[in-house]
């Protein structure tokens, strides 16, 4: 997956969200998704909207699709206040501030990584523990403003895994303790499975930028003489 949505089966169902199955119905669309293509969306006792990202809040939810056009849809159609049946009151920022939660969320699960030992950094690096480690079930990030050429060099090494590149090498090198990280490989396991989840929604509300071929990678730092070991 990329950063640009991913190409979904978006075909409505009929019947109300939350009494769906494993389907849920953007208010603002009036189709039905599966939850982890959606935000959830409670009221709280103040009568003020907020992102339940968790899914965990108590109330009725609300749901709308992971894209600011839906979350602008609603709030300037007063959707929320239809849906709840009473006035209720959001950010002026409610895209934004939802947008900022996911980047945090899944940053947070790389820094989690990489305490774990689940985490490896840097072009040499993350290419030498995917020939030594495979690729099943690992998850691939590429920083969306690093250069051109290594980014499809890096792509040539990681096949058919899954590929992420909604994150600035600033972003990425903040969750695991640098300046700047362009390529990231994360261990098959509930932390990859997780930043997979979150990164899914994120796609709606990042696009990847142009990036000139000339633009310098990401320092790397001097390679180790003995073997790398596998990440946990």
């Amino acid at each position: 997956m990329a950063s640009r949505q991913r190409k979904q089966d978006r075909k409505g169902v009929e019947s109300g969200a939350e009494n769906n199955g494993s389907m849920r119905k953007c208010i603002a669309s009036g189709q039905s998704f599966p939850p982890e293509l959606l935000i959830r969306f409670v009221v709280g006792p103040d009568n003020f909207v907020v992102p339940d990202l968790e899914e965990r809040l108590p109330g009725r939810g609300f749901w709308l699709s992971a894209d600011p056009d839906m979350i602008n849809t609603a709030c300037a159609r007063q959707l929320f206040s239809k849906a709840a049946r009473q006035k209720v009151e959001f950010s002026p920022t409610l895209a934004e501030d939802v947008e900022r939660l996911l980047v945090r969320r899944c940053l947070d699960r790389v820094s989690l990584a990489r305490r774990a030992g689940q985490a490896v950094a840097g072009f040499e690096k993350a290419s030498i523990w995917l020939r030594k480690s495979g690729r099943k079930g690992s998850v691939i990030l590429e920083a969306s403003d690093g250069a051109s050429g290594g980014k499809e060099k890096f792509r040539r090494l990681a096949g058919d895994a899954t590929v992420i590149d909604l994150f600035s090498a600033d972003e990425l090198g903040g969750a695991m303790g640098s300046e700047r990280t362009v390529h990231l490989v994360i261990a098959p396991g509930g932390l990859a499975d997780g930043i997979l989840r979150e990164t899914q929604r994120l796609a709606g509300f990042r696009k990847t930028p142009t990036v000139e071929d000339d633009e310098p990678e990401e320092p790397e730092e001097p390679e180790e003489p003995e073997e790398i070991d596998e990440i946990n």
